[in-house]
């Protein structure tokens, strides 16, 4: 009771204490969420609708792409510049998958299993064609498919197989799930593009005019006082007329992206004449090493060639392609160099040790031995090298250890040009040189043993034991470090745009311009690694006339300044933009100066009294069509007005005034003739329907504003 009482005496310190523990709780749930939106709304790489997409959803997909690019086309690694081309088409595929699926969500259309399994089935679909799963004529093979798919599980359950087996067929699953998932999205936007196709249908009206438009045809004489016969500052346009021109062409100024402008000082370090001296006398004791008999392996490799020394004889097709044409003129125990190659500014050595004939690809057939150790497996395989000799099967040896001996081809290309250890050098000697037919034991160390049987050898061929130092004329770091000091200390003067701008050519720098960048540009002014020259361009916070800081960039050999000259929204260009506002100077000088022509040739009775004022040009054209647009020699330009005045016109006809692209036009119709053909009603509403549905083929561009895309791929890479 007394407890009890010493609660009730100090309630309200309790209360309030709970009440400051509350708060605290709260303010912490508070600052954790915050902490979260913050961080989730940094890893938003783009949004299409209301969706936001993640970085890691996006990078999957790319992870899923790449490995499927690598499975096709039987290679490892990919360059920057392909990753890159990766990355904007799985944004692309991705970006008009939502916006389709957007659509078909509201529509009801979906694709279901049933449909999937039934294209798969049935072959329907060309993607099938491209996988593995084919027959000896190409076309795909649904049995082959569910023999993959039912032997997976086993295989990768499997204790006896190895993970180089049970790595491939993974492979081969997350491709076959690729194929099955891109016939998917491909069947939903094929079916929702038949239903918007259905939309368009031709008429009687249209077929007939599309018909006349190919077969009603006109021969005229043609006269044409360009615009340039008006002097522009005979003209005044004002700041009103601009505004209802930009009125009337406002659509062709909307853009689904921001860009901006930017001017840039980039700085290209090369070899000072001191760096290629040093590099020469380099060379030369690289040179007299390889002439003296020195290891060619241990010589390329202190040299840091760009060309690495093959333990195995390789074609020179293998060789950069200059050193391949210098190599085939070359005699054994003879070398060459250093000499300079112009076109990739390189310092070269060649010295040709020998040469041999040699097959460029081998079918072969490998059976794997393994033991408790190398002496083990050695024994294992002596055993089973003496049952081959005495006339036992390698078929029925493989399946004794789960394995296929399946023939393979090696060819060339699958290893030269690539670094090769020591097993795989005895496993390609070995096999290069061993008889068809034979069998062949090859003790790898540490790893076992094969047994392989060359089958047949393809294509003999002369192959090189080569020694190539090629190197490139590289500055030194004391001559790149003079040209960063000197283009500090230049932007330390000039730390403003106006002053760079002002003081850049005296000092040797020249400033280029690049307008209407964009932020999924790969780089900045065409040099590599400028990631962060991007990010700054287009930062919120970075604002007209700021300049950046200097960039190190490229391959380490390029000093970058950028200066931000203009940032266009995305939506519509104002019509007072730079760049819109040249266009429509342009557009209501031409209206005028028409204006001004057409007046001038109002009271023309004939082609005579147009053909012989001050400044006009007169031809003779023929084959007008309403379906073509007539091409006028005499101003080099396309006139579609002309063909639509001509086409509503009759023989003996004369027409004044009409507006074209490059002047104003007067014409008499000289003849006029029907070409071949039967019209058709049912077979020209159809080309209609087709031309139309061409048309709207655009449809994505129009669902891609409407789902403000938003592409934040540059904060990331």
């Amino acid at each position: 009771m007394a407890t009890l009482q010493k609660i009730r005496n100090r309630g309200k310190i309790l209360i309030a204490v709970v009440g400051l523990a509350l708060f605290a709780f709260i303010a912490e749930e508070f600052v954790r969420s915050l902490s979260y939106t913050r961080s989730e709304t940094r890893q938003r790489i783009g949004k299409v609708y209301d969706e936001n997409v993640s970085v890691q959803e996006f990078n999957a997909l790319v992870e899923e792409y790449t490995d499927v690019v690598k499975f096709s086309n039987g290679i490892n690694t990919l360059s920057d510049d392909q990753m890159s081309m990766i990355r904007d088409q799985v944004w692309q595929t991705l970006v008009n998958q939502k916006l389709i699926e957007h659509e078909c969500n509201k529509l009801g259309i979906t694709v279901s299993d049933a449909e999937l399994q039934d294209i798969i089935n049935n072959g329907r679909s060309p993607m099938l064609a491209q996988t593995p799963f084919r027959t000896q004529q190409g076309t795909f093979d649904i049995n082959a498919l569910k023999q993959f798919l039912s032997q997976h599980d086993e295989i990768m359950n499997s204790t006896d197989l190895g993970n180089d087996v049970k790595d491939q067929y993974q492979q081969m699953l997350n491709y076959w799930n690729f194929v099955e998932k891109t016939i998917r999205q491909q069947t939903l936007v094929q079916k929702y593009q038949t239903l918007l196709n259905a939309t368009f249908l031709g008429n009687p009206v249209a077929a007939k005019m599309n018909f006349d438009g190919r077969t009603q045809e006109s021969d005229i004489l043609m006269a044409v006082l360009p615009y340039n016969t008006v002097k522009e500052e005979d003209v005044k346009v004002e700041d009103s007329e601009l505004k209802a021109k930009y009125e009337e062409v406002k659509e062709i100024f909307f853009t689904m992206e921001e860009t901006r402008d930017i001017k840039y000082i980039d700085v290209n370090v090369t070899a000072s004449e001191e760096d290629k001296q040093a590099l020469m006398e380099e060379m030369k004791g690289y040179a007299q090493q390889l002439a003296e008999g020195a290891e060619p392996a241990k010589v390329v490799r202190e040299a840091a060639s760009q060309v690495s020394y093959s333990t195995l004889p390789i074609r020179c097709s293998a060789l950069p392609r200059d050193i391949d044409a210098a190599v085939d003129s070359m005699a054994v125990g003879t070398q060459k160099g250093p000499y300079l190659n112009a076109s990739d500014n390189t310092l070269n050595i060649i010295r040709v040790i020998s040469k041999t004939t040699l097959p460029d690809s081998v079918l072969v057939r490998q059976l794997g031995v393994s033991g408790a150790d190398m002496a083990a497996a050695e024994k294992t395989a002596d055993s089973i090298m003496t049952a081959l000799s005495a006339g036992a099967v390698l078929d029925s040896i493989a399946k004794k250890y789960n394995q296929t001996a399946e023939p393979s081809w090696v060819t060339s290309s699958q290893y030269e040009g690539n670094v090769i250890d020591d097993n795989n050098r005895k496993f390609i000697q070995t096999i290069s040189n061993a008889a068809v037919g034979t069998y062949n034991k090859i003790v790898l160390d540490g790893q076992g043993v094969i047994i392989a049987q060359v089958v047949a050898k393809h294509n003999m061929v002369d192959k090189y034991d080569v020694a190539v130092i090629k190197r490139a004329q590289d500055f030194s770091k004391d001559t790149y470090g003079q040209a960063y000091n000197k283009f500090s200390s230049f932007l330390a003067g000039n730390n403003n745009a106006d002053s760079i701008e002002a003081n850049a050519s005296k000092e040797g720098y020249a400033v280029q311009s690049r307008p209407n960048m964009s932020n999924t540009d790969h780089n900045v002014a065409g040099v590599r690694s400028t990631r962060d020259a991007l990010r700054w361009i287009f930062n919120k916070d970075t604002k007209v006339g700021d300049v950046s800081p200097l960039y190190e960039c490229g391959d380490n050999n390029h000093m970058l300044v950028v200066i931000l000259t203009g940032i266009h929204k995305k939506g519509y260009l104002p019509w007072d933009d730079e760049q819109v506002k040249s266009f429509l100077t342009s557009e209501v000088m031409k209206d005028k100066q028409a204006a001004i022509l057409q007046e001038k040739m109002k009271d023309a009775k004939s082609f005579a009294d147009v053909a012989k004022m001050e400044g006009v040009q007169t031809d003779t054209i023929s084959h007008i069509t309403f379906a073509s647009n007539a091409f006028v020699s005499k101003v080099g330009s396309s006139e579609p007005a002309l063909s639509g005045a001509v086409s509503t016109a009759k023989k003996g006809d004369f027409r004044s005034g009409v507006k074209g692209n490059a002047g104003v036009y007067a014409f008499e119709v000289l003849d006029q003739k029907t070409l071949e053909g039967t019209f058709d009603a049912k077979q020209e509403a159809a080309q209609a329907t087709q031309a139309a549905r061409r048309s709207a083929n655009t449809f994505v561009a129009e669902l891609y504003k409407k789902a403000k895309v938003t592409d934040n791929r540059y904060i990331f890479y």
